[in-house]
């Protein structure tokens, strides 16, 4: 059975190949390790093995791991990377460190009056629903401008960038046709003036594709940690 740190310099190397496939340099593409589910001892082990940043999907097993692991909060980074309710947002704003998941202005204003002053602005991401699924949260792709200018002007939040789940495909075309459009929906933000840097898309199965299609941080659980 492979360990986390083997898991981690696979990844690593895919991470790696696929940058220099397209003329990328390795450093310009950010490894979160998707760790829902797995308990605070394997996030331990992955931190052992040189990952630091880590994201979750559900907040009261992010919280109840962040208490686990308080010897190592200076040296992890985590992200929120699941949906975000409304009666969240203030454990979410007094202890992550960025937000993938924001898509409607309401939660962005919850989190910037909830932001405690003695932290760092929060680091947040606007989630698009690329490929139109009813059952996926996530903002129009025709609306991610209006929000993403109202989002910026809010205190102690950083727009960062935009995050994706594309629809699964058993069509490579269909699914690079979903990566392509984050990419031409941020680019977009960017000429309009809106300085983002992070485009938050590809996972296990894609993170290549992803890759070469601009992605500049992937998200990673099942070739990490195993299946759940």
């Amino acid at each position: 059975m492979a360990t986390i740190a083997t898991n981690l310099q696979l990844v690593n190397g895919r991470i790696n190949h696929a940058c220099a496939q397209v003329g990328r340099s390795s450093a310009s593409v950010t490894l979160l390790a998707a760790s829902k589910t797995f308990p605070a001892v394997t996030v331990r082990e992955a931190f052992s093995a040189g990952q630091r940043c880590f994201g979750e999907n559900y907040v009261q097993e992010a919280v109840d791991k962040m208490a686990e692991l308080a010897d190592l909060r200076d040296q992890i980074t985590w992200h929120l990377i699941g949906p975000l309710q409304s009666n969240k947002t203030r454990v979410v704003a007094e202890t992550f460190d960025w937000v993938h998941t924001i898509d409607r202005i309401k939660i962005a204003q919850r989190l910037s009056e909830q932001r405690p002053a003695d932290l760092p602005p929060l680091q947040v991401c606007l989630q698009v629903n690329i490929s139109g699924e009813s059952s996926k949260s996530g903002v129009a792709p025709q609306d991610v401008l209006c929000l993403a200018q109202a989002v910026t002007q809010l205190p102690r939040l950083t727009l960062r960038g935009l995050m994706a789940l594309p629809a699964p495909s058993d069509e490579p075309e269909a699914q690079r046709g979903a990566l392509r459009d984050m990419r031409i929906a941020f680019n977009h933000l960017r000429s309009e003036g809106i300085p983002l840097d992070t485009l938050s898309m590809g996972m296990s199965a894609d993170l290549e594709e992803a890759i070469k299609q601009g992605s500049t941080l992937v998200r990673v659980g099942t070739a990490l940690f195993g299946k759940r």
